[in-house]
């Protein structure tokens, strides 16, 4: 997941907090240059009670790479403000955290001279569709003379799915929210458009709204994004606020960071499961509706090639066991073949074969 956002509008402090690391986030434009990436452990609460059961030696929890890109500006598809470098950064991302500033206070300076999460919102949108369109055009030029010639049909199939994402981008169209086949899906993905990824707006309001719950901007932010696609999530928070409780433990139940990881986590369509035992807990991150085999290459790739069968045993089910957990779960796993689609919080035993 990346970060991204107007410049000044709180993304460093952001990434700090879901990192707990300490880049720079100071009050003037541009503080961030170079991504700064780190890995964070994905909220859970199901891997801290398979760890208290088993007691292993070692524990790896699922984790997510957040990535916090510099700030953009108004004509950054342009050049401005260092916003080509910017933008390709963001090619480089699954997942896009976008940083929406909705707090008052004059001593934060704004690039656009004033706070307006609305004009924010599309001065972002607008960026990057304009991006995308660059990189579509400059795409038609290189292939279309070629496709016509040819008459390959694989050519004449990538430059469909060139025009018409062209006419949506000219139309100021998130490509990600409009009408597609999956091998247009599959040609979309070879090009790794900035409009095609998910979007999880987060919006940085003041302490004061976040505790009353009363932020005057979230109604109209809400529906600008309804309005531009639908089904992204938009997550109130307070940096302040955050920053303020960040190592006080009796108000962790009021912080956001947890939901704001699972949320990205969940929008780049991840979930795990479950390898246990006294040696090692271990949490495997897979994407959603993935069979069997391919969650066991997860572990190694040859998994995949040799699998024999799975052991499954859903957590809710381990969770059941209670106390007799740790002697009686091997007893109440299930085999499962190669069809089997594997479940969020799954506890699993893999059997295969070695493969030469």
């Amino acid at each position: 997941m990346g970060i991204v956002g107007m410049a000044n509008v709180g993304k460093s402090l952001t990434f700090n907090l879901l990192c707990k690391q300490n880049v720079p986030s100071d009050n003037f434009p541009f503080c961030t240059i170079d991504p700064n990436t780190a890995i964070v452990k994905v909220p859970d609460q199901r891997f801290q009670y398979l760890a208290d059961i088993f007691k292993p030696q070692s524990q790896i929890p699922s984790t997510l790479q957040i990535t916090d890109i510099a700030g953009l500006v108004k004509g950054a598809s342009e050049g401005h403000g260092l916003g080509n470098e910017f933008l390709s950064h963001i090619q480089e991302i699954d997942g896009i955290y976008q940083v929406v500033r909705a707090f008052e206070g004059e001593n934060i300076l704004h690039t656009e001279g004033n706070m307006d999460p609305l004009r924010d919102l599309e001065i972002i949108s607008q960026e990057l569709i304009a991006k995308d369109l660059q990189i579509v055009e400059k795409k038609i030029g290189q292939i279309s003379t070629k496709a016509q010639r040819s008459g390959n049909a694989e050519l004449k199939q990538q430059l469909l799915v060139l025009e018409k994402s062209k006419n949506h981008l000219q139309n100021k169209r998130w490509l990600r929210f409009q009408q597609w086949s999956d091998k247009e899906i599959e040609e979309l993905n070879k090009i790794l458009l900035l409009s095609t990824k998910p979007v999880s707006y987060l919006i940085n309001i003041s302490k004061k709204d976040y505790l009353e719950n009363n932020c005057k901007f979230i109604p109209e932010i809400k529906q600008w994004v309804t309005e531009k696609g639908g089904d992204s999530q938009v997550i109130q928070y307070s940096a302040c606020f955050e920053q303020e409780i960040q190592d006080k433990t009796e108000f962790q139940d009021k912080s956001q960071i947890p939901k704001i990881i699972l949320n990205g986590y969940s929008l780049l369509n991840m979930h795990h499961f479950y390898t246990v035992g006294t040696d090692e807990v271990r949490a495997w991150t897979i994407r959603k509706n993935i069979v069997a085999p391919k969650a066991a290459s997860a572990i190694h790739t040859d998994f995949e090639k040799g699998f024999i069968s799975a052991e499954v045993i859903s957590y809710k089910d381990f969770e059941k066991l209670g106390n007799q957990a740790f002697d009686k779960f091997a007893k109440k796993m299930n085999k499962q073949g190669k069809d089997y689609i594997v479940q969020d919080g799954d506890i699993i035993h893999f059997k295969c074969k070695i493969v030469k």
